[in-house]
């Protein structure tokens, strides 16, 4: 394997030789993202690298978590999960590999193709999030109690979740009831789901603004605060409503 390196403005990509052309798209999706997320979020974030993977097994040595990862990902939406991102490198497949893990099903290329602008999504909100500028194992357990709300907000700004419809018809028809907010099994593939409701109701503004806060009282509050103050219960319903539309056909 021969590495090169491309580039498109502040964005860079370290592939094989061979993946010159999918670089160049996942740069431009890059610069698409980063276009979308200008002025909702404060701080943008223009210098980063994204490494392309062609293995499993070479996306595993940069981060040993990720069979993990996979592991504890509902089977619905485990394809769905590309990589990782770091403070100044995102680590993905390569799309020649994405694609290969693309169902048959409408949607599924689309989503696995915005797997690096997912991730870069992932990296703003989380630098413009005050609250997850902290080391360790409170910050492990931050991501993992707010991991539907991030996952949601940066699948969402990538456009992911536009794509998600067939994905979330299996999830709701092969598995139990999700929990609202999402759990940790599902935070990849609904919690896109609930930042939509977010968007519908109260605008991209207000849904910038919810990811870039830990409510201290728990997403509960935040939750009920994001949707103008109604009931949980209410946003709740709404919501399984939602779900119950984007599954349709």
């Amino acid at each position: 394997m021969t590495w090169v390196e491309s580039r498109l403005g502040g964005f860079r990509a370290r592939h094989d030789d061979s993946d010159a052309r999918d670089a160049k798209r996942v740069l431009e999706s890059l610069s698409f993202a980063a276009a979308r997320m200008e002025g909702l979020f404060a701080r943008p974030v223009d210098e980063i690298t994204v490494v392309l993977h062609g293995s499993v097994i070479s996306l595993t040595m940069t981060n040993p978590l990720m069979p993990l990862t996979w592991l504890m990902t509902d089977p619905a939406a485990r394809r769905y999960v590309g990589g990782w991102a770091g403070a100044t490198e995102l680590h993905v497949l390569s799309p020649a590999l994405l694609r290969t893990r693309a169902s048959n099903v409408s949607g599924s290329r689309e989503m696995l193709a915005l797997s690096a602008a997912s991730l870069y999504a992932r990296r703003v909100i989380i630098d413009n999030n005050r609250d997850l500028h902290v080391i360790g194992a409170v910050r492990v357990r931050r991501e993992l109690r707010w991991a539907w709300m991030l996952e949601g907000a940066a699948r969402w700004f990538a456009g992911q979740t536009e794509h998600a419809r067939p994905a979330i018809a299996r999830r709701l028809h092969e598995g139990s009831q999700p929990r609202f907010p999402p759990g940790l099994r599902d935070a990849t593939l609904l919690g896109g789901t609930v930042i939509d409701l977010l968007v519908r109701e109260e605008g991209e503004i207000s849904a910038a603004a919810f990811a870039t806060r830990l409510d201290p009282r728990g997403p509960t509050a935040a939750l009920a605060d994001a949707f103008g103050g109604r009931p949980i219960r209410q946003s709740e319903e709404a919501w399984r409503s939602h779900l119950t539309r984007l599954a349709g056909p």
